[in-house]
């Protein structure tokens, strides 16, 4: 199996199909052959349906997956694997079952339709994140972006989440978590209330602030969102690799959250001396403080024989590679 971008022509023989990861950002469609080897990409924009509704997300995946098979015109697909944001409910599912049947009813798009009913794939974008980040439907996924969320699977079906409710009551570790732990640790030192940390200078230094006050107009009066606070995360982070006691401890209370649902997953669905891995997705991982040394461990005292990970793929040919499976092309491993 490879995930390089192939330049020779396609095969009509070939059963080709489209992976598709949809969020509120961007979507990616992918168009993999039998084997799992991508001859095409396409991006657009989001398709997070429950928050642009179900025209604009239909919009974004038709437009990536024409951009996606540009090169390949008149290519017949035999699957689909779709997955989004916020297709976590059974009634979710069937909203974007129909927004696909849609799809190759459009006749604007440049390819043939060949589908077989059992080669639709629609989940969420935890599931395509798992499966693309270990190559194998079975694992956990530990998601620490903007959000966070744990997914997992085990080889018997059976699926497990916990996290996911959103920056208001959830996303523990996550980088707007990190992040609101950090202007909160900077706003006590400021008053008093708290010690002294590099994380005042820090936000002063990034922002080109005079004086922490004007926090006040950046964060509240410019209508900050939850993605422009995520951002100030990497300051905690620099901070903690300095020695910055503050910044270190909410670094490890992060950690210890993210443990707390990968465990709760895992729990779940693995015996504690059972090997499976566990990916780790999302620009927290990218913690010059080593954070994922803290977790994998934490994580390996209570699963001594887990395997943590960086994805091997992206979400999109996780979907491309569920499409395959379904369609009995045995891509996935064991």
């Amino acid at each position: 199996m490879s995930d390089g971008v192939r330049d020779s022509e396609f095969n009509d023989s070939t059963d080709w199909v489209l992976g598709i990861d949809g969020g509120g950002t961007k979507t990616v469609c992918l168009v993999m052959d039998e084997t799992g080897t991508i001859a095409g990409r396409g991006e657009a924009g989001p398709s997070n349906y429950q928050t642009i509704g179900l025209a604009a997300a239909g919009e974004s995946i038709s437009q990536a997956i024409a951009l996606a098979v540009k090169e390949l015109p008149g290519v017949a697909i035999a699957g689909i694997g779709v997955g989004l944001a916020g297709v976590g409910r059974p009634a979710d599912v069937q909203v974007v079952q129909g927004l696909v049947a849609g799809l190759y009813a459009e006749s604007a798009l440049p390819i043939r339709w060949n589908l077989q009913s059992e080669g639709v794939v629609v989940t969420h974008d935890c599931a395509i994140a798992l499966v693309g980040g270990t190559g194998s439907a079975s694992g956990v996924a530990i998601v620490a972006g903007t959000g966070s969320i744990a997914y997992g699977c085990n080889s018997q079906g059976e699926s497990k989440r916990a996290g996911g409710w959103g920056y208001r009551f959830g996303d523990e570790g996550s980088g707007y978590q990190i992040a609101i732990a950090g202007l909160k640790a900077a706003a006590r030192s400021h008053d008093g209330r708290g010690p002294k940390t590099l994380l005042t200078d820090s936000l002063l230094d990034y922002l080109n602030l005079s004086q922490l006050e004007d926090l006040i107009e950046v964060i509240y009066r410019r209508g900050w969102g939850v993605t422009e606070i995520a951002a100030l995360s990497p300051l905690v982070d620099r901070a903690a690799a300095a020695g910055d006691a503050i910044a270190l401890q909410i670094l490890e209370d992060a950690a210890g959250e993210l443990v707390l649902m990968t465990q709760t997953v895992a729990l779940a669905l693995f015996t504690r001396d059972q090997a499976f891995e566990v990916v780790t997705i999302g620009g927290v991982w990218r913690s010059v403080c080593h954070l994922g040394d803290r977790f994998r461990d934490s994580l390996r005292t209570q699963f001594p024989a887990v395997q943590v990970i960086s994805p091997r793929h992206e979400p999109a040919y996780g979907a491309g590679l569920l499409a395959l499976e379904r369609l009995g092309k045995r891509v996935l491993s064991s």
